[in-house]
């Protein structure tokens, strides 16, 4: 088996992992957690795939590691916005 192949079916376990979570867990900091697993199985599928195209021959291309690389950064200030909000609702919470 190819390091291609693994990175693709580790990535399809993250994603089911965190799909799974998503619709099991109720509470929001650990929805945000599986939020970000399902993310990450999805870039580490597309960098597979992309990697696999590279190794058929074709030359390496550098838009989907540009893509993932955008990705990674957008996923991490998101979950930094998530979780500030869910603090804050927590918080206005306890006040009540």
């Amino acid at each position: 088996m190819s390091s291609g192949t693994l990175f693709g079916l580790a990535g399809a376990a993250l994603v089911g992992i965190g799909l799974f979570g998503m619709l099991v867990r109720t509470e929001p900091l650990l929805r945000i957690l599986c939020f970000n697993l399902l993310g990450g199985g999805v870039f580490l599928v597309f960098g597979a795939v992309a990697r696999r195209g590279a190794g058929a021959g074709f030359g390496g291309d550098p838009v989907p590691q540009a893509i993932i690389l955008t990705g990674l950064v957008v996923a991490f200030a998101a979950t930094a916005l998530a979780v500030a909000l869910v603090l804050r609702l927590a918080s206005a919470e306890d006040k009540r």
